[in-house]
């Protein structure tokens, strides 16, 4: 089993519990900066770094003006109390989804496999890369397969504020290299997508993870910049909106708001209350196949009705019919 912080009774648990979190980021945390997001001095940073290492965490520190610190695997896994099974399934099952996008999986998951995969010990690494790359899942989804090892790269430099640089093929089959200042990530249930700020086009852009490759955290840091719509998710659906391939589809659930947002990806929007709030309208801008999107609403697991497009409406009508007859005992 793995160490876990005990016996303490001050304050001082928490701060280490934020202190654990962010030096668990795969990256080097100048003792200024972890200061400032303690806000302590530097002087307690030290006391604290020294506290997590009588627990058996082990930080490493290097030399220089401001110092740093990182967490480094050791012969233990010493931050979740797990044992080797616990946390290679854990692992496969994380990287797993990370391969598509799968809804539920978002950057929050993401962050924790970069944070797993950094302190596992290499016997566990190679055991997770070893039953990865001798299983074949019966089903692997819809969407666009993506190396897990992209998106813990970018959900690094995301976490770390870290500047990230990759190559990147456009939809029209287009390729350049990108230096971008990483925001958030963002999954549609589909698909992922990098919402950054790239600087040699001084602008805000997204991108289809499944077209970025070779991903390389640069190391120089940034200061976040404001996102114009401050929602990472909105400015997603704003910039599909803009694209020619997509469309737009209004939906009406037969259960609350609330019921729907819960069932539903965020980039969607808010459903709006109807019929006293039993009822809800989602109007969106989707890019997806309108086959895939039908699927998609059936699984919902509650009663819908599509107003537009009309194409959805006979995609719907169709797929209704095919699961009648499936059902069929005759």
């Amino acid at each position: 089993m793995c160490g876990i912080l005990v016996g303490m009774t001050t304050d001082t648990p928490a701060r280490l519990l934020t202190l654990l979190s962010l030096l668990q980021t795969p990256r080097e945390w100048p003792g200024g900066e972890l200061a400032d997001r303690l806000g302590v001095s530097r002087r307690t940073v030290r006391r604290d770094v020294d506290r997590l290492r009588e627990l058996g965490y082990p930080v490493q520190a290097t030399m220089g003006s401001d110092g740093g610190y990182r967490l480094v695997a050791g012969k233990a896994m010493p931050p979740l109390v797990l044992d080797d099974e616990e946390a290679v399934a854990i692992a496969v099952g994380l990287r797993a989804g990370a391969g598509h996008a799968v809804e539920g999986l978002d950057e929050a998951s993401v962050r924790a496999l970069a944070k797993l995969e950094q302190v596992l010990p290499s016997r566990l690494r190679h055991r997770v890369a070893t039953l990865q790359s001798a299983t074949t899942p019966l089903t692997s989804g819809d969407g666009p397969s993506i190396a897990p090892e992209t998106l813990t790269v970018m959900a690094s430099t995301v976490a770390g504020r870290e500047r990230l640089r990759f190559a990147y093929r456009a939809g029209d089959g287009t390729e350049s290299r990108r230096v971008t200042e990483p925001y958030r990530l963002v999954s549609t249930g589909r698909r992922w997508y990098l919402v950054a700020y790239d600087l040699d086009r001084d602008d805000w852009r997204t991108f289809r993870v499944d077209r970025v490759s070779e991903p390389f955290a640069t190391g120089a840091r940034f200061a976040p910049r404001e996102l114009p719509t401050g929602d990472a998710a909105e400015y997603l659906r704003r910039s599909i909106q803009r694209r020619n391939d997509s469309y737009e589809i209004v939906v009406v659930f037969h259960a609350p708001a609330e019921t729907v947002t819960a069932l539903l990806p965020p980039w969607m929007g808010a459903p709006e209350a109807v019929d006293g709030g039993a009822s809800c309208v989602v109007r969106a801008t989707v890019s997806d196949p309108v086959e895939w999107m039908a699927a998609r609403l059936a699984t919902a697991g509650v009663d819908f009705r599509v107003r537009e497009p009309a194409e959805l409406v006979e995609c719907v009508r169709e797929l209704g019919a095919r699961l009648g007859r499936a059902a069929r005992d005759d």
